[in-house]
């Protein structure tokens, strides 16, 4: 009986987070940021992954919420750590610019790969501009534009136009 009650409070939690998430779309999408980050806010605390890094967006551009790189950091680790392959990628971006952490190149790689492997085509095309540019990694254009490709056949238009332009640069 316990086991039974245990299983429907974490389905009932899991539902309610999904609402607060989309309720928080929902306001954010109508312009309403002090709402959204209201509403992230309660699901990042009920464990909901994309609500934290949903609010890590609102603090990283300041948005209903006074700007701040760290706290943004914070909660892009919390979904990332949690499974949500979005707050890996935008954790990324903050180590790659130094924004409310040390700037860590290779930090941002590691990052960048976990959210490309989880299918986040921004997470592959930022790793194959460090794989272009050499920050972190390695310079290799053939590794930049297969990641760039990935990035192309999940449906990111800059990954596309990049692969072309290294493909018409002559990189296999």
């Amino acid at each position: 009986m316990k086991r039974i009650l245990v299983l429907l409070v974490v389905l009932f939690s899991i539902g309610f987070s999904e609402d607060l998430i989309e309720s928080g779309n929902e306001a954010y999408d109508k312009g309403d940021y002090q709402k959204a980050a209201q509403l992230y806010q309660k699901a990042c605390d009920s464990g909901a992954a994309f609500g934290c890094s949903n609010l890590g967006l609102l603090y990283k551009n300041g948005q209903g919420v006074n700007q701040d790189y760290q706290k943004a950091a914070q909660l892009y680790q919390k979904a990332c750590d949690s499974g949500a392959a979005f707050g890996c990628s935008n954790l990324g971006l903050l180590y790659k610019n130094g924004q409310g952490v040390n700037q860590d190149y290779q930090k941002a790689a590691q990052l960048y790969q976990k959210a490309c492997d989880s299918g986040v085509a921004l997470g592959c095309s930022n790793l194959g501009l460090l794989y272009q540019s050499g920050q972190g990694v390695k310079q290799n254009f053939s590794t930049a534009k297969q990641y760039y490709g990935k990035a192309c056949d999940l449906g990111f238009q800059i990954g596309c136009n990049w692969y072309r332009k290294l493909n018409e640069r002559g990189v296999n």
